[in-house]
């Protein structure tokens, strides 16, 4: 690893560049910590334009913490509806509860405290500390890790999860103690739009103070040697409705994936059996008028499923599966689904 020698000439640099060249983004036109705490909760896994009118919503529709943390579940999960990663939203929450109940409603202000909320890890904790308060605490994510990686020539592997003290050592090393917020801002903003995986070192502020630049090895880094092993699953789902053209769903186990949303009646397809058959044997219920739709991939974090859709009716008489109800087509506008499931929806409407 290297280092920079002028400091002071590297973060005015960057800052500069930060000050004139910024997005237009709407958390930051503000200092409110809960509202930067949404922000960076939402934009865990998500990209920038998909996040803009979400917060939007979110911010309007609980524009205080006491507001988030008594609002209903179901509602919370239905604003969320299409961002994915629900545990976000409930931890989020969760997190909420406690500022309101425990510090006045008020975020705390040391990395200590914060970091006991539900939900907050340390790159959340320093990014609600630095961008909201002004205090020079590190943030560092793989935006962060990728910039860091190539100005200093880290050679260390970032899929270990120790080397990200290393990252957060050189952060507080290099921080602007003035000004943290626009400094850690400044660092993520220039790994989302210039010293991305394909870096344009040509437009970068702080070219001249990159060791991996000057010896031609930007796109050699970050090191990345860990392989995702991703589980893949088979699986179908049935838009299922009843004589009255009610459609059949549950609602998901209140822990695990996807957790209290709802979906259409889903099985694993495993052997020899035809996906209709298969259902049968597991609801207990007769099939006909079966017409596959859509065929599409959905990839979790460590988990891919691959999905076959149908689109059924139940034979008249069939009893109703155990944990399911029949809803109206607007009741099934209104309940919180995950994206695979809201695709199903979209192609059976």
């Amino acid at each position: 690893m290297q280092i920079i020698e002028e400091k002071d000439k590297f973060r005015h640099a960057l800052l500069s560049w930060y000050n004139n060249e910024k997005r237009d983004l709407p958390w930051r036109k503000t200092a409110n910590p809960y509202y930067i705490w949404v922000s960076e909760v939402m934009l865990q896994q998500t990209r920038v334009d998909t996040v803009i009118p979400y917060y939007e919503r979110f911010i309007k529709q609980y524009p205080t913490m006491e507001a988030l943390a008594t609002a209903d579940e179901n509602e919370l999960l239905k604003m969320w509806e299409g961002l994915g990663y629900y545990s976000r939203a409930r931890n989020l929450q969760a997190g909420v509860r406690e500022v309101v109940a425990s510090y006045g409603g008020e975020v705390p202000k040391s990395r200590k405290e914060i970091s006991t909320l539900k939900g907050v890890g340390p790159y959340t904790a320093g990014a609600v500390l630095s961008i909201a308060y002004g205090i020079p605490e590190h943030a560092v994510d793989g935006n962060v890790m990728r910039v860091m990686s190539r100005l200093l020539l880290i050679e260390e592997d970032i899929t270990v999860p120790k080397t990200k003290k290393i990252f957060e050592q050189v952060v507080m090393d290099l921080i602007d103690k003035e000004d943290p917020s626009s400094f850690n801002q400044g660092v993520m903003e220039l790994g989302a739009t210039i010293c991305t995986p394909r870096p344009k070192c040509l437009l970068c502020p702080v070219m001249e103070f990159c060791a991996a630049f000057e010896e031609g090895r930007q796109e050699e880094l970050p090191v990345r040697t860990r392989k995702k092993q991703t589980k893949v699953i088979p699986v179908a789902f049935f838009a299922i409705q009843n004589e009255e053209g009610d459609w059949l769903l549950r609602q998901r186990p209140e822990k695990g994936l996807l957790a209290n949303l709802w979906e259409f009646p889903m099985i694993e397809l495993t052997g020899q059996k035809e996906p209709a058959a298969l259902l049968t044997d597991q609801l207990g219920i007769e099939l006909e008028n079966v017409i596959p739709l859509l065929s599409f991939k959905h990839i979790f974090t460590h988990l891919t499923w691959e999905i076959q859709n149908f689109r059924a009716r139940v034979k008249k008489g069939e009893p109703l599966p155990e944990g399911y109800r029949y809803f109206t087509a607007q009741e099934v506008e209104s309940l919180p689904k995950p994206v695979p499931v809201l695709k199903v929806w979209a192609a059976v409407k």
